[in-house]
Order: C-alpha cells, then structure tokens, then sequence
C-alpha cells in the first residue's frame, strides 16, 4: 500500500488546528484572528474524509478480515481514549474560572467549549462514552451526550459507526461509497424535515457520511485506477450538494480542500507551490499526524485544569493571561500527546497489530475480496 506522506502532513496541520480553536477563545485575542480558528468542525470533517480513504485502504490490508480489523482499531482508538476520558470526567465539576477572565462574556464561544456541571444522567452517558454509541442518542433522550464530559470524543462516535457500516458493505468499495452518501441523504433529509427534539448530533454517522464517501472514493484516485478521478468527481458533486443544504458557503468549503489535499498527495509536483508540498511532507508535519490522535483528545482537559489557574494567577489582566496562556494551551498538549504517543499509543498499536495478525494466521471470516472494483 502506498504511505501517504502528504495526508500524514495534513493529519497533523488539521490536529494543532483544532487545538488553536479551542485555546483561541480563552484569550482576549483580535476578532479576525477568533475567526480564523474557529473552524474546528470542518477540520473534523477533513478528519472523516482522511478516515475513510485509511480505513477503506487498512480493510484491504487486513484482508477484509473482521475480528483482525476491529481488533486493531480498538487498540488504537481506546487505550488514549480511556485516559483522556477519565481525566475529562474528574474534571468535568470543576470551575472553569471565568470569574478570572473579565473579558469573557456571557455569551462568549469558549462558554461551548468550556463547561462545569456535572450531567444529571452522567451513568448512562458515561456508558455511552465508553461503548462509542453517544452519537447515536437524539437530544430528546439525552440532550447534548455528544459533547458531555469530553467534547472531542463526538467524532468517535462517528469513526465507530461507520467502521462497522464498512465491515458490513465492503466487498466492494464502490458499494460502500454509495451506501454512505445514501445514509447523507437520509440523514439530510431528517435534519430538514424531522422534529426538533428527535434531531441527532453532528456525531450520527447519516449526518457526516458524505465525507466519509469522499475520503472511501479518494482511495481508487490515490492507487491511480482508471476513471478515478471521474468517480470521484460524483462523489464530490454529490457532497457538495448534501453541504450546501446546510445555507452557508463555508460549510461547502471542506470538500474542496479536501480534493485540493488529495491532489497534493497525488500530484505534488502539478496540484501546488513547492512550498506547501515541502511542509506537508516535512518531518514535522509528519510527526504531528503520529501525535495528533493524542493531541486531539488531550487538549480540553488540560485547557481545563490550566485555565483557571493562569486566570487567578494574572489578576484580571488579559494581556498577562494571553501571554501566560498561549505557550502553556499549546505547549502542555503537544507534550502531553508526545509522551502518551510514545509510552501508551505507540505500544498499544503494535500490539493490536501483532494480535490481529495472529488472529488472522488462524483464519476467520474474511468480508472482503480482492481490491474491490469501483469507487
């Protein structure tokens, strides 16, 4: 299988972006440069666009194997997972310290991002957590599930579904593409028409299985198969369509950097400046994408803990607290996930790996045969 040394790039740049989103808004920072990072979401959405060209390319690795597969995935979702969650949780009562930060409104973003209540129903949706199935529960069961305790973990959720909606519909890819973006259109559907209260989150795969589509259409462009661009420009179109029902342009904007990622990684040298190609592709970047699973969980529990801290610590001051605050809401996640890569993440990938493959030397149900045809 060919590395995607550009994608890897991506996956670490969209990583350290989500982390510039949800340090931005604790400080007394310029409007436009608020604006700038707040975009999280649609990282997120180039995340599952990033996962279903991985995921899809990983199932032919594991020989469409399921037991292999699934085993390989937990390994490398849950172990950073529990951590982080449990940290998240401890937490989760404690004060954010806005009564320190005068410059934080009551109706300022970071209020999103940054909660101290404890949920009512917090044992059902601790086991939702755990169980990956939070982005499956309508606000009319369990309001706001999706984003309780750790607020990034609504894209697990996500990753989970449509992991087993891959295992179910891949032998062939152009199958699996299409039942995606059927579940895009479903899900569209019932955001427009459905009830309010029986609405589901950002985190049910119906509402983001076009980009997961995108990134499964990506893999036949990536191993330069006949017609895959064309296939791919369906695809696209169809996202697209599915992106512009939400009302504003920039919801149309990830697909488009998405194809424009896709093309770099293809087509370095044609798709843009040497330049961007260089830091995609740079050590850095690179190494950020090994990390950046880490980084994203890792980085609003510490923001928690700090936050409050550096606000009592700079008296009201927000000059102080922007100087104080930005190196430590940066600087502690990225070491953090530095040291939970190397001392769990890494570990339990290799393990996961050699548990798969032993499994698989054993036999088992495979799901897949040979490369797939189509999209």
């Amino acid at each position: 299988m060919q590395r995607l040394d550009s994608l890897d790039g991506v996956r670490g740049l969209l990583a350290v972006y989500v982390l510039l989103g949800h340090m931005a808004p604790f400080a007394p920072l310029p409007q436009w440069l608020q604006d700038v990072a707040s975009h999280g979401g649609a990282a997120v959405d180039l995340f599952f666009a990033l996962s279903g060209l991985v995921i899809t390319q990983s199932l032919l690795r594991a020989g469409g194997r399921t037991a292999p597969f699934l085993i390989a995935r937990a390994a490398r979702i849950f172990p950073v997972f529990l951590v982080a969650f449990a940290v998240a949780v401890a937490v989760a009562p404690l004060s954010c310290g806005f009564e320190f930060m005068p410059w934080i409104t009551a109706t300022s973003p970071v209020r999103e991002i940054c909660v101290s209540t404890w949920p009512r129903a917090w044992l059902p949706e601790i086991v939702a957590h755990l169980t990956m199935t939070h982005g499956l529960i309508p606000d009319a069961v369990l309001p706001d599930v999706w984003v309780s305790f750790l607020g990034a973990a609504w894209s697990l959720s996500a990753e989970w579904q449509f992991y087993l909606v891959a295992l179910l519909a891949a032998r062939q890819r152009g199958r699996l593409c299409w039942i995606l973006m059927g579940l895009a259109v479903a899900g569209t559907a019932w955001r427009l028409a459905g009830p309010e209260a029986w609405q589901f989150s950002r985190a049910f795969l119906p509402n983001k299985g076009h980009f997961f589509a995108l990134g499964v259409a990506s893999l036949a462009v990536v191993r330069l198969e006949n017609g895959a661009w064309q296939r791919y420009g369906l695809v696209f179109a169809a996202t697209v369509g599915i992106c512009a029902t939400q009302g504003t342009f920039g919801k149309m904007v990830p697909p488009l950097v998405w194809t424009v990622f896709l093309a770099v990684q293809v087509a370095p040298g044609a798709a843009a400046p040497r330049a961007v190609v260089a830091v995609l592709r740079s050590a850095v970047a690179r190494y950020l994408g090994s990390i950046s699973y880490c980084l994203y969980l890792v980085n609003e529990p510490i923001h928690k803990i700090a936050a409050p801290a550096l606000g009592w610590l700079a008296g009201g001051n927000g000059w102080l607290f922007t100087v104080l605050w930005i190196p430590v809401a940066t600087g502690v996640p990225v070491a953090a996930a530095v040291w939970l890569h190397v001392y769990l993440e890494a570990p339990a990938i290799r393990w996961g790996r050699e548990v798969a493959r032993r499994f698989s030397a054993k036999g088992g149900v495979a799901i897949v045969q040979g490369r797939g045809r189509g999209v």
